[in-house]
């Protein structure tokens, strides 16, 4: 059933992803037509999305290498979450000093970011176990 739903979910990210951006901005912003999205913040969620449904295809074999980056984001998302808030805004926004965060996005992006952190930190069953020897 998850695998059903990450497939959906992907799926639309590829087909409109204006749509999932205008949704996100109307709940995470105060001022939701504030933002101007740079050129490639709409393809690159479609990227996004491919990669979603090619690591879904792929999870098993792919997810050794994909765990560091979960750390790579959780780590300053869950520590620096007001710069790294800010360095994504500027990344997908020409003119993100105009846009009003509203008051719950910075701790569920700090909550967000320790989730991450404890999937890339915590071990799958298949993975060898460090105390449990050779």
């Amino acid at each position: 059933m998850r695998l059903v739903l990450l497939v959906l979910v992907a799926t639309v990210e590829i087909a409109v992803p204006d749509r999932i951006v205008a949704w996100g901005e109307r709940r995470a912003f105060e001022n939701p037509d504030a933002g101007r999205l740079r050129t490639w913040t709409l393809p690159t969620a479609r990227l996004e999305g491919l990669a979603t449904l090619w690591l879904a295809w792929n999870r098993e074999a792919a997810w050794l290498g994909v765990k560091p980056l979960f750390g790579t984001v959780g780590l300053p998302a869950l520590l620096t979450t007001r710069r790294f808030l800010r360095v994504a805004l500027t990344t997908a926004y020409e003119n993100p000093d105009e846009i009003e965060l509203q008051s719950w996005v910075v701790p569920a992006t700090r909550a967000l970011g320790a989730c991450y952190l404890l999937v890339a930190l915590w071990p799958r069953e298949s993975e060898p176990d460090a105390r449990s020897g050779p």
